[in-house]
């Protein structure tokens, strides 16, 4: 059965007539919001900043993880050190200098890597392709594949579990917009691929219900001499993505999704220029998105909204709390904003909500839930 949210426009007291724009003086946004961005919304306005809590007691409270911490090198990717997770997805953080010596296949679901840091050489079923910093690499189900850093390699993983990603339907906007699907590099069997072809013993570590099985070969399975069809590993940097901004409006997050999935989505944010408008907000805007978990995974850049952030952090708020840019950061856009943002940062919104696994819970950062204490405001 067809299904319509209860939609009724209300105004009640002092507001805006727009949102994050033009706000009453002297008060602070808050949005309230259904299905990440997409769903019915309130938007509240405040005496005083949302996040202005002095004391936290319980297990809801916004985390930062310090993923550089994390004792993560290793010859296999599949068994990486697993960070955050639930019934759809599954993050881990994998640095490697070294070539594989076998192949992986992911049985569970797809794999998205994003290239943290390094470059090197990557070859599947399908081919090879070369990586840097600033890729995304999108490999199927079942895809055999290894790498062959030529510096030393930092990725982010990004696992769908039993599930395929997909694009975002682009709407008005057309195809064409925050970057073409042409955009998309694929595997090639070039003379780099056919190069490694051999017939020495190779082995694939099959990943299938989190177990992994060894099948050895008598040659190398990436023996492929042709292929057509459209289930394939494809390649997009960050530097190829346009994205959408407005010098009167700030956008919501969601304008920025790249990839959609079974239970998530991820997005990138990317340099841009900051809104103009005199009557525009700046900044994140306040909000609790009371139906995801957010995740920011910080690339590179001045993480504007954040303070004491560095690049290969990551931070998480769980849903169910109002969180914004900390007090400097929205103290600065009042009085002296900025008009460009350098930052880059992968964003995951889950469904489902996400358990920290050990690795993640050994380098929480205990003080982050205090950063949004305005300067003097003590329990």
């Amino acid at each position: 059965m067809s299904r319509k949210w209860i939609s009724f426009p209300l105004r009640e007291g002092e507001h805006s007539r727009q949102a994050h724009c033009d706000l009453p003086a002297e008060t602070y946004e808050r949005e309230m919001g259904r299905e990440g961005f997409f769903g019915p919304v309130t938007h509240l306005h405040h005496k005083h900043p949302p996040t202005g809590w002095v004391d936290w007691q319980g297990p809801l409270r916004p985390h930062a993880f310090n993923f550089n911490q994390i004792p993560s090198e290793h010859d296999c990717p599949l068994q990486a050190p697993l960070t955050l997770h639930n019934a759809d997805i599954r993050l881990r953080v994998w640095k490697t200098a070294g070539a594989m010596t076998h192949l992986v296949r992911n049985s569970d679901g797809d794999e998205l890597l994003f290239v943290h840091d390094g470059a090197g050489h990557f070859y599947c079923d399908f081919g090879h392709l070369e990586y840097r910093d600033g890729d995304y690499l999108v490999i199927p189900r079942g895809t055999a594949w290894r790498i062959e850093p030529t510096a030393p390699s930092h990725f982010l993983l990004i696992e769908n579990t039993d599930g395929a990603y997909q694009l975002p339907d682009k709407g008005l906007l057309g195809p064409q917009a925050i970057f073409d699907p042409a955009m998309l590099d694929h595997p090639h069997i070039d003379d780099a691929f056919k190069a490694q072809q051999d017939e020495r013993s190779w082995q694939i570590r099959i990943k299938r219900r989190n177990q992994i099985s060894t099948v050895t070969y008598p040659y190398n399975p990436l023996d492929v001499v042709g292929w057509h069809g459209d289930n394939t590993v494809v390649r997009l940097n960050w530097r190829d993505i346009r994205p959408l901004a407005s010098h009167r409006y700030h956008l919501p997050p969601s304008v920025h999704t790249t990839f959609v999935a079974n239970g998530f989505v991820v997005c990138t944010f990317t340099p841009r220029p900051v809104e103009s408008d005199p009557g525009a907000l700046k900044v994140p805007f306040f909000h609790n998105n009371d139906d995801y978990d957010e995740v920011l995974f910080y690339h590179r850049g001045n993480f504007f909204s954040r303070d004491n952030i560095e690049a290969g952090m990551a931070t998480l708020h769980p849903c169910g709390f109002p969180h914004g840019p900390h007090p400097k950061a929205l103290k600065k856009a009042q009085i002296d904003p900025a008009t460009f943002t350098d930052e880059v940062a992968v964003m995951i919104d889950t469904r489902r909500a996400l358990e920290v696994a050990d690795a993640a819970a050994a380098v929480d950062v205990a003080e982050y839930v205090n950063s949004w204490r305005a300067p003097g405001k003590e329990s």
